[in-house]
């Protein structure tokens, strides 16, 4: 059993281990550790690039596997990934050895974030994509933020960075912390500002129902100090059944028309969409943005309200928008081949792969769009959204779908069909396919793919390397 009393971080400190330090979050923690002065090593089972090279450039040690033997150095702390079980090899390590341990949320505040405005974007949806625009609107004013974002900024070619600035903009996880903490992440921060995008049932891994998920975004609102601010969607029933347990003050953001902030006359016009934004009933301002969609759009208004009240002026932030590269892994453009576009997005939940594609119908009203989806998370391997996903696909011309690779994790009785899914998508008139490996679903775009295609790639994972083997098989 390890030690309760050993679950703090000792007032100094110069050596860090992070046990599972490839994942998105502990992989940018461990750079602004090193960033920071700090002597960092790390542990993992999946070594792979990017963050595997990611962390070689900026000299943290990587050891393969866990094994007691890479903590022989004994760390003045030791940071355990919310994935590493009780069992890890190096967590008993710990136990034995009576070294001090944390969870990432608790190594961000103590280092990164201590004595920063928080800023934290919560949500199912748009929590990468939100708190990036945001990011990149504070840099671009002279704020000189840090950030701690899951995804990759092309901006600035990190998922994190360590700024001289008073903020720190945090990507505000509902999963949950670590094995000795099962409670969601954002329940460590204490904002000064937080967004809330949306709230639906995800991670089935971890949560009941709708109800339990609620119940977490309803402690992390009630958290949130009467003298914060909260901004919150406006068109989204769970949130707006949350919102009331708040003491904080609030701004509603979205489309409707008694919204403190909300989107006026909207201008696609590929590659940028022209935009107005109406603040407490006033035109705030004509913006220009390379993201597309109307999810995205809603995105970028909750980050400009958040902008504002920090004081960033309207002028500041159209010249942010304008130059916001995006986030690796949405609607990220991978290549073109033959006039076929081949796109990359993380969409895995029905809502998300909803939106994506119609937010690409909307910017390629005349190509043909041919969706491919790979259901890889926790959630999307159980059947619990199987009648959702088979209702989502409206906007795409051709539908290919693969079997799950990974569906022998989740019991029998609980799995995903994407044979179903495929067979309701024909039952419904929709050109569809499934595919028992990602080698045949290449093999079939290569012969059937056509000039004007727009491939929509789908998956929270890697899958396969399917963007880099289809462009070269195209």
């Amino acid at each position: 059993m390890i030690l309760p009393e050993n679950n703090r971080i000792p007032k100094k400190v110069k050596t860090v281990h992070l046990i599972a330090v490839c994942g998105t979050a502990m992989g940018a923690l461990a750079c602004m550790l090193k960033d920071m002065g700090y002597q960092v090593t790390g542990s993992d089972n999946n070594i792979y690039p990017p963050m595997s090279r990611f962390l070689e450039e900026k000299g943290v040690p990587i050891m393969a596997g866990f094994d007691r033997s890479h903590l022989t150095h004994r760390p003045d702390l030791v940071v355990v990934g919310n994935a590493v079980s009780r069992e890890n090899a190096e967590v008993v390590a710990t136990e034995e050895m009576a070294l001090c341990y944390c969870s990432m949320p608790q190594a961000v505040n103590r280092f990164a974030a201590a004595g920063k405005r928080q800023v934290l974007v919560a949500g199912t949806h748009g929590k990468t994509t939100t708190s990036a625009i945001l990011a990149w609107i504070l840099f671009s004013a002279g704020r000189e933020p840090s950030f701690i974002i899951g995804g990759i900024l092309p901006n600035f070619m990190s998922n994190y960075r360590t700024g001289t600035g008073d903020c720190i903009v945090i990507e505000a996880d509902e999963y949950d912390t670590a094995f000795f903490d099962k409670g969601p992440k954002f329940l460590h921060y204490t904002p000064d500002a937080a967004i809330l995008t949306s709230v639906e049932f995800d991670h089935a891994d971890i949560y009941r129902d709708l109800e339990h998920v609620r119940d977490a975004f309803g402690r992390f609102v009630t958290n949130i100090r009467p003298d914060s601010l909260l901004v919150s969607v406006d068109d989204d029933a769970n949130v707006a059944g949350l919102t009331g347990l708040a003491s904080c003050k609030q701004l509603p953001y979205g489309m409707k028309a008694d919204s403190p902030w909300r989107l006026g006359e909207t201008f696609i016009e590929p590659p940028v969409t022209r935009f107005q934004v109406i603040n407490n009933g006033h035109d705030y301002g004509m913006f220009r943005t390379r993201m597309i969609g109307v999810h995205n759009l809603k995105n970028t208004l909750a980050a400009v309200a958040v902008a504002d009240y920090l004081g960033v002026t309207p002028d500041k932030i159209a010249e942010a928008l304008s130059s916001f590269a995006g986030v690796r892994r949405r609607q990220e453009v991978r290549g073109e081949k033959r006039g076929i576009i081949v796109m990359d997005d993380f969409a895995h939940h029905p809502t998300a792969v909803k939106e994506t594609l119609r937010a690409v119908r909307s910017h390629f009203s005349k190509n043909r769009i041919v969706a491919v989806f790979e259901p890889r998370t926790n959630s999307s391997m159980r059947k619990v959204f199987q009648q959702d996903y088979a209702t989502v696909f409206g906007p795409a011309d051709r539908i290919c779908v693969r079997k799950p690779s990974l569906l022998q994790k989740i019991p029998e009785d609980e799995r995903f069909s994407s044979e179903q899914l495929v067979a309701e998508l024909k039952q419904s008139g929709k050109d569809a396919a499934h595919f028992e490996d990602t080698e045949s679903i290449i093999d079939d775009l290569a012969e059937s793919s056509m000039g004007g295609d727009v491939i929509l790639i789908m998956s929270n994972g890697g899958f396969d390397n399917i963007h880099e083997r289809l462009l070269e098989a195209l």
